[in-house]
């Protein structure tokens, strides 16, 4: 399980998560785990080829605290993927349609994950 934070200058923060989804595309279904995440947007590996600028549909569940599961539902874009050369294939996704209740959401969890990284 991977929470390292990374050190960087992007205006929002990126960490490190495994994290469970669904991408829906052309009329597939993928389900993935994300590498990593922030609130604008994902990176995570899926077995089938989606070309830049493809529209994607994205349900995903952050843990909570206790056992509840914070939902995630948004829309985003492929905006660059590249082949591992075993079949699968690593594709970075920007958030374009999300509503802020839900960047909100994601942005809760990071600062979660990232003040128990930074406390230990």
């Amino acid at each position: 399980m991977t929470e390292k934070l990374h050190e960087e200058r992007r205006r929002f923060p990126r960490i490190n998560k495994n994290l469970p989804m669904s991408l829906q595309a052309n009329g597939f279904d993928f389900a993935t785990t994300t590498t990593n995440i922030s609130c604008l947007g994902a990176y995570c590996t899926i077995d089938k080829y989606i070309p830049p600028f493809t529209k994607l549909q994205i349900r995903m569940s952050l843990p909570d605290r206790g056992q509840k599961k914070i939902p995630i539902e948004c829309q985003g874009v492929v905006v660059r993927a590249e082949d591992e050369k075993n079949g699968a294939f690593n594709i970075a996704i920007y958030f374009n349609k999300i509503k802020k209740t839900q960047t909100d959401k994601i942005s809760d969890y990071i600062s979660r994950i990232t003040s128990a990284v930074s406390a230990r």
